[in-house]
């Protein structure tokens, strides 16, 4: 065997043992309707493109695998133009897929969700789409816009609004493996009061799987007069972190349901005063709440600032657990009903307090009631926080620092830089015509 041989045949070799995928010539396939993706054998780097206008009544299933280096897009010939209308959803159920530019409005689904990830969804992408009032004529209906199986999933720059009927907007569903899922820069609109369960914007997770860990992240989402429920964001999973939203005129909270280890930091709750609008509410052990921004809210208990819930002695899974190590710490809250509420909801069932409770550090001003103790936390520490506009309490001293508005209508404490950095300037809470849509593109 010649040496050049010999070189040729180690090659062969190691890229035998390394595996070797030559990248593949992508194509553009241009589909009319949901019967062509039957046929259509896709590859890393392609990309499905629909066109015409023949999509209602349409049940899509993208199914597919594509590479991190080239994942295969389906896509819209006019994004925003054509529209998935009637009885028509999408199934994304395959490997390092991207949904880009899709709209669903006028109809509803009859069977399926509008969206949802498979089981065995893995790095798939749903972003810049779009669902709009897709409604059933009566509330009623039990139906899902999103839902999300599988793991390391995203849904990103898209807008969900004018949901009326049951079920929650979106919903991310556990398995035995965490989902390491995230859901950035949407915009969830007005959903109104159902009067009842199911009317979440967002749950992690279900009462039964709640033991589980999600690690799922929702950060950077606009969420506007979100008030289907008391829940805005339900989190019924462990290790979740929500972290630099906008909650705008919401008449809820956002709402550690179930499970343990999740923490909520930098969001801003602005109420302007509307009736039931609420903070954050904690159940569970190990939560974490710090360096948010309340204003302007109305709720009282469940619904106040902050809100600690008491537990049952010896709960089901779908029923509420001790509070335990919970950290409130560096949290501001500006003209607010009730700062902070400690033992909400307790009755002949809710008898334990919280335990371990630590509050520090927060700056609570002109607060109409500062704490409302419905029970005394247990083996727990309160100090060195700061009030202002209302007597003192063990626990408080007088806030002596400077308060300024800055160009988001915000209060800044001692100058220093308090606002959603991440909106654009023409964006306050006094401004009631908000152009939300520009708020969620960067």
């Amino acid at each position: 065997m010649t040496k050049n041989m010999w070189k040729i045949l180690k090659g062969v070799l190691l890229l035998t043992i390394i595996g070797y995928s030559p990248k593949m010539q992508a194509k553009d396939f241009t589909v009319i309707n949901a019967a062509e993706f039957v046929g259509l054998k896709l590859a890393p780097g392609d990309k499905v493109i629909l066109s015409g206008n023949a999509w209602k009544d349409q049940e899509i299933v993208f199914k597919a695998k594509g590479t991190e280096e080239q994942p295969i897009i389906l896509t819209s010939a006019k994004p925003g133009e054509i529209i998935c209308s009637g009885n028509s959803n999408l199934k994304i159920d395959g490997e390092w897929l991207v949904v880009d530019g899709l709209a669903f409005s006028n109809g509803y689904p009859e069977k399926e969700d509008v969206i949802a990830f498979s089981k065995t969804s893995r790095h798939c992408r749903l972003t810049n789409s779009s669902i709009l009032n897709y409604n059933p004529p009566y509330k009623t209906k039990d139906y899902k816009w999103v839902s999300v199986y599988g793991t390391n999933n995203r849904v990103d720059h898209c807008a969900l609004t004018g949901k009326t009927n049951q079920g929650t907007t979106l919903v991310i569903w556990l398995s035995e493996t965490p989902n390491y899922d995230r859901i950035d820069h949407n915009y969830f609109g007005p959903r109104p009061d159902l009067g009842s369960n199911g009317g979440e914007s967002i749950r992690i997770g279900t009462s039964e799987w709640s033991m589980h860990d999600s690690y799922a992240k929702v950060e950077f989402n606009v969420f506007d007069k979100c008030n289907g429920e008391t829940e805005i964001i339900s989190i019924k999973s462990g290790h979740n972190i929500i972290i630099n939203n906008l909650f705008y005129e919401c008449e809820g909270t956002l709402t550690f349901r179930h499970g343990n280890n999740s923490e909520a930091a930098y969001n801003f709750f602005i109420g302007n005063n509307v009736k039931n609008t609420g903070g954050i509410r904690v159940i569970g052990e190990n939560q974490r709440v710090h360096d948010n921004y309340l204003e302007g809210l109305t709720g009282s208990g469940f619904r106040a600032a902050i809100s600690v819930m008491n537990a049952f002695e010896n709960p089901k899974p779908n029923e509420y657990f001790q509070v335990n190590n919970a950290i409130i710490k560096n949290n501001i809250i500006i003209d607010c009903k009730e700062a902070i509420a400690i033992g909400s909801g307790k009755d002949d069932k809710r008898i334990l307090p919280p335990v371990n409770l630590v509050m520090i550090e927060n700056v609570i001003i002109n607060p109409i009631k500062l704490i409302n103790y419905f029970d005394v936390p247990l083996e727990s520490t309160i100090k060195n926080n700061q009030i202002k506009g209302v007597a003192k309490e063990d626990g408080f001293t007088v806030f002596k620092g400077s308060l300024i508005r800055n160009k988001f209508n915000l209060w800044e404490i001692n100058y220093q830089v308090v606002s959603p950095f991440w909106l654009v300037e023409s964006v306050g809470p006094n401004n009631r015509n908000l152009n939300f849509s520009e708020m969620i593109k960067f």
